[in-house]
């Protein structure tokens, strides 16, 4: 091993989140080997894989790169984006790559070598592995990918590992645009490029990924640095506000996973049961017997979206308090009057949904606290067939209850506030996740091709 130890700048969560300069400039006077960002989640569910759109505004994504792909210039390192434009399919890694071409120009680095890791999986691809039972799906919710539902899927990405992006490293890239790419991957990469574990390697991409979230206080918009060694990897943040702690390390390393210490990757099993956590500085956390155990094949998860209908949505305040006390009463008379109104409409082509903020709006019949409000929030919701359809019904919605007449009512005057006009909102499209799956494959980079530019 040549460096006794390998330095990566976190900048921020999600690239287009933001972070302060102070804190990126005290991260690049520690002289990190690498950058590296992700960029991408499914946490904001399919919407932005199946419209094509970005997570972030250009404005922000532009702001975010412009500072990290500057920052590595200067130092001479790589750096490396994960999940490009969000859900990391062409067109968002064409939105993205848009972006960095007009900041190279900008800024004069029009020579830089840049790698394009490609990441959508070609239909026929899928089917050839769903004939031999090479394609299962991510969980017991999940169910089994039919030929149909792929048909329907507009589009679909996987979860490169390390592999494509360590080749992509060799190919002498400066810079690494990455499709959808396993969150830590492209730390790992870096990391196991220049010779260090790969155990530790993938679990410290696991607390960077998410920015400065392991620290206290915690948040994604904020620098991390992380520092491999050859038998541990130390954390800490770029902001002296900010501390780690052995409790705040740990907890994050546990975070978003179905199994208290088994994290599953592509092509890897994190055995995590053994971690030792110690305070080495006042905001510095070293982590030591990370694992990898055996894995039964290479599996990579797929990740697609269909189009399932359009949503229109309304927005009101109630505060009479009768109103309150028999609001989901009011609400399935409004609905049944609205389903008469509309007669010739099918039932099955729309749905109506409420959430009464205030009033059991975020865990509806789990809600511990019956205690009445004075005022509540109403979340009127329209999913159809069409946008038309949905929009009709929402606007019938809003009237009907608007003036309905409840039991006790002692005015005539309207029952809800609207905080702003038009009071319909057109959301348009709604996707559902498709394809959630895992397939089988026998080479990690065969799926996830290099463009050199």
């Amino acid at each position: 091993m040549g460096k006794k130890s390998f330095r990566i700048l976190s900048p921020c969560g999600i690239l287009g989140y933001g972070f302060p300069d102070s804190s990126f400039e005290n991260g690049l006077k520690m002289k990190p080997d690498a950058i590296v960002v992700d960029a991408g989640s499914t946490d904001a569910g399919p919407h932005k894989l199946g419209a094509g759109v970005a997570i972030v505004s250009r404005l922000a994504a532009k702001k975010d790169l412009k500072r990290i792909i500057t920052g590595g210039k200067k130092l001479g390192i790589p750096v490396l984006i994960g999940s490009a434009g969000g859900s990391g399919g062409k067109v968002h890694v064409e939105w993205t790559m848009d972006i960095i071409d007009e900041i190279l120009r900008e800024e004069g680095f029009e020579g830089t070598r840049t790698a394009i890791i490609w990441a959508d999986i070609p239909k026929e691809e899928i089917r050839k592995s769903m004939s031999k039972g090479e394609v299962i799906p991510l969980s017991p919710t999940v169910k089994p990918l039919e030929a149909e539902a792929l048909e329907e899927t507009t589009s679909v990405v996987a979860q490169m590992g390390i592999e494509p992006i360590v080749q992509a490293l060799s190919m002498g890239a400066e810079l690494i645009v990455c499709g959808r790419a396993y969150d830590p991957a492209p730390f790992a990469a870096v990391g196991i490029f220049n010779g260090f574990d790969k155990a530790l390697s993938y679990h410290l991409g696991k607390v960077l990924e998410c920015g400065a979230l392991c620290c206290n206080p915690g948040t994604t918009k904020d620098c991390m640095m992380g520092e491999l060694y050859e038998d541990h990897f130390d954390v800490y943040p770029c902001d002296e506000k900010r501390k780690c702690s052995t409790l705040s390390v740990a907890a994050h390393t546990f975070y978003e996973k179905d199994h208290p210490y088994i994290l599953h990757g592509p092509g890897i099993i994190q055995d995590l049961s053994q971690c030792r956590f110690e305070q080495v500085a006042k905001n510095r956390v070293s982590v030591y017997g990370s694992h990898l155990i055996p894995s039964d094949g290479y599996w990579i998860k797929l990740e697609g979206a269909r189009l399932t209908s359009y949503r229109t949505c309304v927005i009101a305040g109630v505060r009479d308090p009768i109103l309150i006390s028999k609001i989901e009463e009011v609400e399935d008379l409004v609905r049944k009057s609205v389903a008469e109104q509309y007669s010739e409409i099918n039932p099955a082509l729309y749905d109506i949904s409420f959430y009464n903020y205030g009033l059991n709006g975020v865990m509806g019949e789990l809600e511990p606290l019956k205690d009445l409000p004075h005022e509540i929030g109403v979340l009127f919701q329209v999913v159809a067939k069409t946008q038309d359809i949905a929009s009709a019904i929402c606007a019938s919605l809003r009237s009907t209850f608007m003036h309905y007449g409840y039991e006790g009512r002692k005015a005539t005057a309207g029952n809800l506030a609207f905080p702003f006009a038009p009071s319909d909102i057109e959301f348009g499209k709604v996707f559902e996740f498709s394809v959630y799956h895992l397939m089988k494959v026998s080479d990690p980079t065969a799926l996830f091709p290099i463009e050199m530019r």
